[in-house]
């Protein structure tokens, strides 16, 4: 919340990316209630399964049902689905949304077991898309073993924040995190974003 409002300070408007599934959903309940002039806040996904908004798999759900609601439900949410599109046709036309906002003013990010952080997956059919240094804005990606494809910041997009911060909830992801230095990006891709991060360990 405190690099929110030194950016609101310096800023016009703010951008702000945030994680999906269930793991920050603590974080956004203590988020929603911060005083901040959030009407000047655009809030972003890192990464979304391509589903309808209502879909019980949706990372967009969760943020209107946790994030944007009480004080910060003036905030505007930039989507990362679009209706009766695929993800190949959508990603122009949403990443031309974020493109006014880059840099990010802050980012918030998660990390799985996998070492994986947005849907920068190992294995993931296009990952060395996603991590090159010139890589699109948005890529969209197709996880091992994921039952729907995914649109995602790309690391660039990601790796460019003015202000990183890295959630890291229990001892198996600590572990993992600990255990990612040194091995190269496409094995673990989380070593794309973290220079520079502040990591939050959480129980």
């Amino acid at each position: 919340a405190s690099d929110l409002r030194a950016a609101l300070n310096q800023q016009e408007r703010v951008a702000f990316a945030v994680p999906g599934g269930t793991s920050p959903g603590p974080v956004f309940d203590d988020l929603c209630a911060v005083d901040l002039d959030w009407d000047r806040v655009d809030v972003l996904l890192t990464d979304e399964r391509w589903v309808p908004a209502v879909h019980e798999r949706s990372n967009t759900r969760l943020l209107r049902e946790r994030l944007l609601v009480e004080r910060a439900a003036k905030a505007n949410l930039l989507p990362l689905y679009a209706d009766d599109q695929t993800c190949d046709e959508a990603v122009s036309a949403l990443s031309e949304r974020i493109a006014p906002e880059l840099p990010l003013s802050v980012v918030l990010l998660g990390m799985g077991a996998d070492r994986h952080t947005a849907s920068l997956f190992p294995g993931a059919d296009r990952l060395g898309e996603a991590l090159a240094p010139d890589a699109p804005i948005l890529v969209p990606i197709q996880a091992p073993g994921a039952p729907e494809p995914r649109v995602t910041l790309s690391a660039h997009v990601l790796n460019g924040a003015m202000q990183k911060h890295l959630l890291i909830f229990g001892e198996d992801k600590r572990a993992a995190l600990e255990g990612a230095r040194g091995l190269p990006l496409h094995e673990a891709p989380i070593n794309a974003v973290l220079n520079g991060a502040i990591v939050h360990w959480a129980a």
